[in-house]
């Protein structure tokens, strides 16, 4: 597989609609590299200027007080811009977090992230999952992925845990497993050499009783003359 590197993003906001001046409060972002996790990630809270709506305080209980004393976003977007480099995004509902991103981009003049870059896991999971509900928590439930410390939506939380959720949504946990099944066959042994795989039952043998017996009789036929006789019992050559 090609080397990829993959960054798995979520963020929490003000509310839902950055046109009518909601804005972002937490961005969180995972590093995966060949669909694995490589522990990096970035995560800030930002200080969004305005009050915090109450319906949005009870998603991800972060008030305006906690957030006045934050940073404010063009104070670290060159440390976000260079976190994400130019890797896919992997995003739940990405058309909505990336309206907020983009939003923030625009108020301080810098280039919007293009869509191409997205990875919509929800698109994805509605495929495969067509016709049930695929919010973060059902996914997480379906494939197992404990979010019980999840009592609260937050950004850098939510993006590890949709890392997870990704890993098996496109079928690449079962690929890993399998592959390291394949490896724990042929792993390097203490003394440095891979050891040899044993049949479970020897090959039958290809030549026959009287196939066997001809080149008995053949061999009995040559006698001295045979031509590997010449290197039995030769002397030993002195080095002196």
């Amino acid at each position: 597989m090609k080397n990829m590197r993959e960054i798995v993003l979520d963020t929490e906001t003000t509310g839902l609609d950055p046109l009518r001046g909601d804005r972002l409060v937490e961005v969180g972002c995972v590093e995966i590299f060949n669909r694995m996790p490589t522990g990096q990630t970035f995560h800030r809270y930002i200080n969004p200027q305005r009050d915090m709506p109450a319906e949005a305080f009870a998603v991800h209980g972060l008030s305006a007080e906690f957030l006045s004393t934050k940073p404010l976003f063009d104070e670290v977007v060159d440390e976000f811009l260079e976190f994400i480099g130019d890797a896919p995004l992997v995003i739940h509902n990405a058309s909505f977090d990336i309206s907020f991103i983009n939003a923030e981009l625009d108020r301080i003049k810098r280039a919007a992230i293009p869509r191409e870059r997205l990875v919509d896991t929800l698109l994805l999971a509605r495929r495969k999952h067509p016709g049930v509900s695929n919010r973060l928590d059902d996914l997480c439930s379906r494939y197992a992925i404990d979010n019980s410390h999840r009592t609260k939506h937050g950004a850098l939380l939510d993006a590890e845990l949709l890392a997870e959720v990704y890993v098996d949504l496109i079928g690449a946990r079962q690929s890993q497993l399998i592959l390291a099944s394949e490896s724990e066959e042929i792993r390097i042994g203490t003394s440095g050499d891979a050891p040899r795989r044993q049949r479970p039952a020897p090959l039958a043998p290809r030549v026959s009783e009287a196939e066997r017996e001809a080149h008995r009789a053949f061999i009995a036929t040559i006698g001295e003359k045979a031509i590997w006789n010449e290197y039995l019992a030769q002397p030993a050559v002195s080095s002196t």
